[in-house]
């Protein structure tokens, strides 16, 4: 019997959509062929779909929907925003593919210290919220669901019930990684070859292919790309999109530290060529196929080591030789599949040499665009998310669910949290009951600044 499946997302749904709004509409796109799908966001929403509906939704319309769901699933500030839904005897489904507590730390860096601890504590109460409620939590790697299981032990949902039912704990947690098109991509017209002003039809282009964000290196990219135009002076620097979709995310220090970088060296329009928009979905492989080699680079931080790139899915699906920063999952996976090259973090001659060798020894090139098409078949959306189509075939509550918690209680400190949590709660209620869903988004758009 198909299920009525409620897909909430607090991002913009339309041509041009980051991470998470990808994510939700290729989950909907899946369970659609069996289940009565409804995915809504409190952001805009201008793109529609045939087999299942999408729209913008209100406070009131989003509790009715929520009433005439079997299975919701949620994205990043629900629960606390709708304390309703937690106490809810819906099937809740929470992905956790984004490690949004871990990111904030990075994202309000140079904000002050009062500011990043009252963000530190509503990403962990929200967090903690999600943990006590869901009935199945996704992640995207095996390497997060460590993490996760952490915080399920903590959270005091790793009990007698769960683990007798099934001792892997998949039941609770599972992998459902972000996954890419089965379809090979298709150049409708070139994107950036013959097209940016600048940027010749033969010339060599290295993409980075999405946001820049504080937690990525693009200054150790750039430095590279100064030091291989010396073998390659043809070279093409190109990043792909600067400003994020969702309006009520801001540009981010990392952002203007590039163009900064770029204008010094003199590389500006004529090595390094930022794209100031953000390229539509469907258009992404006229930018992708026009790559000579695509390239991530991140710091050495607790969230890198946890996160997972959602633009190196797409590289995969375009076959393009990646050259990335080691030490997360796809840096393990580059250089486990012969993929390209990983470098440690901030080593410029490395990632300069690894560029320079892809983009001159036409045999290491075919080898890595081959191995790349071979290990994409894996990342298929259809193999990706099995496990939440199968979970939606018969959706249930964990087998906790009623149960008297098992996470400890620690006194007084915990008691002024959870006032200060209730406050917190409050005034966001207020804040989508008078200013809407964009003054909700605003309060967290440091979390949705996450888009791969």
């Amino acid at each position: 019997m198909a299920a009525a499946v409620l897909i909430a997302t607090l991002d913009t749904l339309g041509d041009r959509m980051a991470g998470p709004a990808i994510r939700a509409w290729k989950i909907a796109t899946a369970l659609a062929a069996e289940n009565d799908v409804h995915l809504v966001t409190f952001a805009a929403c201008d793109r529609r779909a045939e087999q299942f509906t999408a729209r913008h939704v209100s406070v009131p319309e989003f509790r009715a929907e929520v009433e005439g769901a079997d299975v919701v699933i949620i994205q990043g500030y629900l629960l606390r925003n709708f304390p309703w839904l937690a106490a809810s005897e819906k099937v809740i489904v929470v992905d956790l593919y984004d490690p949004f507590h871990l990111e904030s730390l990075e994202v309000l860096r140079n904000h002050p210290e009062e500011e990043r601890r009252g963000a530190m504590a509503g990403a962990l109460a929200e967090l903690h919220a999600q943990l006590r409620r869901g009935d199945l939590f996704l992640c995207a790697s095996e390497k997060q669901r460590d993490l996760w299981l952490g915080h399920l032990a903590i959270a005091g949902r790793i009990t007698p019930a769960t683990y007798d039912a099934d001792p892997s704990l998949r039941e609770l947690v599972t992998v459902v990684p972000f996954g890419l098109d089965p379809e090979l991509p298709v150049r409708r017209a070139h994107g950036i070859k013959g097209v940016v002003p600048g940027v010749g039809p033969e010339d060599p282009v290295v993409l980075w292919g999405g946001g820049v964000y504080n937690w990525f290196d693009p200054l150790t990219v750039i430095d590279a790309v100064a030091r291989v135009r010396e073998r390659v002076p043809a070279v093409r620097l190109y990043f792909l999109g600067m400003k994020h979709p969702n309006p009520d995310v801001p540009e981010m220090a990392m952002a203007v530290a590039a163009r900064r970088r770029a204008d010094e060296l003199g590389l500006t329009g004529r090595h390094v060529f930022f794209n100031e928009e953000w390229v539509p979905y469907e258009r992404r492989a006229d930018y992708l196929l026009d790559a000579d080699v695509a390239v991530s680079a991140h710091f050495d931080q607790i969230e890198t080591a946890f996160s997972f790139r959602t633009r190196m899915l797409d590289y995969l699906w375009a076959a393009r030789p990646i050259v990335c920063t080691a030490g997360d999952t796809f840096g393990d996976l580059v250089d486990a599949e012969g993929l390209g090259a990983s470098v440690e973090a901030g080593d410029v001659v490395g990632l300069a040499a690894a560029l320079e060798r892809l983009l001159t020894e036409p045999a290491a090139w075919h080898r890595a665009h081959e191995n790349a098409r071979r290990v994409a078949e894996n990342y298929t959306w259809h193999v990706a998310l099995a496990p939440l189509v199968e979970f939606c075939r018969a959706p249930r509550r964990a087998r906790d669910a009623g149960q008297p918690s098992l996470a400890p209680v620690t006194g007084t400190r915990t008691g002024a949290l959870l006032r200060r949590t209730r406050s917190d709660v409050a005034a966001t209620v207020r804040h989508l009951r008078t200013g809407g869903p964009r003054a909700v988004a605003s309060r967290i758009a440091w979390r949705l600044g996450r888009s791969s």
